[in-house]
């Protein structure tokens, strides 16, 4: 029933489609009614909660397809290719993003290792760097009292913080809490490192440039970046870098200025590769392509 009356909300303050902010800080509502493909994406870590219809994501080829029987958790800012190859007027794609505040969810995550004495177990296998999760009654409960505040403009602004942080913890509880509290808790290096790459896109950065960031050495660093993202740190960089500047080139920025915000000296250089990546020049794509990224 919770998650009907979730559905409803979104319903009623986007009846047609678009992409809407709400009044609470990280929280957008959206609705698509016609086929978008799967178009380059660059996923801050954020939670994406469908409530009708089907959105899919990729990640180093493999598709993640998740409806309102699962939701989907990036932990960590990730270079994907996103979109809704279903939608239809009859079965529109609708949903709620949700973005993750580092600081909030680090300060969780780190107080639950705390409370549970699983600080320090981070060792084992790397959770999925996407991961989706089944809609528990905690996830679900904390969503619709999030969502409810969007009737008051008092209780958003009291009570808005404090829900988004449950909805943090119950993320964190939850299916995907692993993936979660490895990006999050103690032993975030990997994350950490695709935090400083995100700022750094425009500049030179190697491997070594990477593991000294995060006190590792070469060898212990590749691997365990690869283990977290399923890409090896170089090919990590190059899909950050073109997909950042397909969006870029989605938005109306010339390919030459694309190239340039991304740290590609050579825009023959920087054509070469995103044709190699996505199959088509950058100026054929720009013409082919008809949904901006941000809206995926």
């Amino acid at each position: 029933m919770s998650k009907d009356q979730i559905k409803r909300i979104i319903e009623r303050r986007l009846p047609a489609a678009g992409l809407v902010e709400t009044a609470l800080k990280g929280v957008q509502l959206f609705r698509v009614t016609e086929p978008v493909p799967c178009v380059p994406a660059v996923y801050a870590p954020t939670v994406v909660a469908i409530l009708g219809g089907a959105k899919e994501a990729i990640l180093d080829g493999e598709h993640h397809v998740y409806d309102a029987s699962r939701y989907l958790l990036c932990p960590m800012t990730l270079p994907v290719e996103a979109g809704a190859p279903q939608a239809s007027e009859e079965d529109p794609l609708l949903g709620v993003m949700i973005a993750l505040e580092p600081r909030v969810m680090r300060d969780l995550a780190i107080e639950m290792e705390a409370a549970t004495g699983t600080a320090r177990r981070s060792e084992g296998p790397a959770p999925p760097a996407l991961a989706l999760a089944g809609w528990d009654p905690g996830f679900t409960q904390a969503l619709l009292r999030l969502l409810d505040l969007l009737d008051s403009p008092v209780d958003t602004a009291v009570l808005g913080p404090g829900r988004l942080r449950e909805l943090y913890y119950a993320v964190l509880k939850g299916e995907a809490g692993i993936a979660a509290r490895r990006a999050f808790g103690f032993g975030n290096e990997i994350a950490r490192t695709i935090d400083y790459l995100s700022t750094h896109l425009n500049q030179p950065v190697t491997i070594d440039d990477m593991a000294n960031h995060v006190g590792m050495s070469r060898a212990v660093f590749h691997r365990r970046f690869k283990e977290a993202t399923t890409m090896s740190p170089i090919q990590f960089v190059k899909s950050m870098r073109l997909n950042n500047a397909a969006m870029k080139i989605a938005e109306g920025k010339t390919v030459s200025e694309a190239a340039w915000d991304v740290g590609y000296a050579s825009p023959s250089q920087f054509s070469r590769e995103f044709k190699r990546m996505y199959g088509q020049s950058p100026r054929d794509w720009s013409h082919s392509v008809q949904t901006p990224a941000r809206l995926m």
